[in-house]
């Protein structure tokens, strides 16, 4: 059965959910596969200035537990209208009102407010709509269609840009669009209870181990975020139509790999995942860093070009923390405050790293930035071999 008979057979609030998760997730792509080559175009930054843009465009996800927190009167699904409306304000804005760098990083903070506000909010839904012990394999269905959708929007940039003569004005405003009917088609599902309590600005003990993963998680995923595409941009010198041609691509592995990986996750464990994502990123790493001076200039491209697709494919085992953290939590309203704070948490180190790896590319070099990547990778591992399901660490304890 395909992916769009599977939506048309889908109970209603879930075929809603779908269709969202696809048009914003088209919206998504069309903004990965050009912002770094309208920056790259409209205002010739340097490294490090790619580098410190990281920090407003990441400080909203610092700030989103905050804001959740205010709007914790809202259901999950109406905070995730927001959250849309808040991103095609900002994409908007970012096409026909940039007049400055420093107006454009104002209207960059609003897009990216309301893209972090809906990542949690992602998998809470979409693990509310699951069947009981097929989270993973409900995530992994939602990341498919999101791969789908990145195929979609990627290629519409390409076809664009290629053969209709499209500027960066016109792949903004479709983005907006696609945003705007994303938040129409979540407002038309039913809205679920609010619970009383959420709990979002607290720590809990029990889930320490789920946090240190998002502090490793939020280092890491600067690598791909920022410094990988931005390799293939300065250091290969490669084209907005390269670029959105590797997210199509990624999106049509994706389609196939994201379904198997949340089965995977449902049937080896959130350990075992989690663990080979670490093994292959340290691969990844020194791919990226170090391919330009172990191979001739083509075979050092398609090495890079091959790192970016693996990364692309594994960035979507996140969706194993989540699962991990619905396992251990101790009651169901823990949920979303959690993975909110995991965002906050995620942030502080992401923004740290994204500063971080922008002096070291511009004192040692970008290869350097992939060797603290590495490092990372491998203490992620070790990390990951640490977790423990209620009923398993009750074993280990009885042992």
């Amino acid at each position: 059965m395909n992916l769009f008979a599977r939506i048309k057979q889908a109970p209603r609030e879930l075929g809603l959910f779908m269709v969202a998760v696809l048009v914003l997730g088209m919206a998504f792509s069309m903004m990965d596969a050009t912002f770094n080559n309208f920056l790259n175009d409209k205002f010739a930054l340097t490294g490090f200035q790619r580098s410190f843009l990281e920090f407003p465009r990441e400080l909203p996800g610092f700030l989103v537990v905050f804001v959740s927190a205010a709007l914790s009167f809202l259901c999950s699904r109406r905070l995730s209208v927001v959250a849309m409306i808040l991103g095609a304000l900002g994409v908007f804005l970012i096409g026909f009102a940039s007049s400055s760098y420093g107006v454009m990083v104002i209207w960059l903070f609003i897009y990216s407010m309301g893209n972090h506000l809906f990542m949690p909010l992602s998998s809470t839904i979409g693990m509310e709509l699951a069947h009981a012990g097929q989270d993973g394999r409900r995530l992994g269905q939602l990341n498919s269609i999101r791969n789908l959708a990145a195929v979609l929007g990627s290629f519409i940039v390409v076809l664009s840009f290629r053969y209709l003569g499209f500027t960066f004005r016109n792949t903004f405003a479709i983005a907006a669009g696609l945003l705007c009917l994303a938040a129409i088609l979540i407002y038309a599902m039913t809205p679920e209870q609010t619970v009383s309590r959420r709990g979002y600005l607290q720590l809990h003990k029990e889930y320490r181990l789920f946090y240190w993963l998002n502090v490793l998680s939020g280092a890491r995923k600067q690598l791909f975020i920022t410094f990988a595409p931005w390799v293939l941009v300065s250091i290969f010198q490669q084209p907005t139509q390269t670029m959105a041609t590797l997210y199509t691509l990624g999106g049509v592995i994706g389609i196939l790999f994201q379904p198997l990986l949340g089965r995977a996750i449902d049937h080896w464990g959130e350990r075992f995942v989690l663990s080979a994502e670490a093994v292959v990123l340290v691969f990844v790493c020194f791919g990226y860093g170090f391919a330009k001076f172990l191979f001739s200039a083509d075979t050092a491209f398609l090495v890079v070009c091959a790192c970016f697709l693996l990364d692309q494919m594994i960035f979507s085992v996140s969706m194993a923390r989540a699962t991990y953290m619905k396992k251990i939590a101790r009651q169901p309203a823990d949920i979303q405050p959690a993975l909110t704070a995991a965002v906050t948490i995620d942030h502080v180190f992401s923004i740290s790293a994204a500063l971080l790896g922008g002096l070291i590319w511009n004192t040692f070099g970008f290869q350097y930035v992939f060797l603290m990547g590495a490092v990372l990778a491998v203490i992620n591992f070790f990390t990951a071999r640490q977790v423990r399901l209620p009923a398993e660490q009750t074993e280990l304890n009885a042992a």
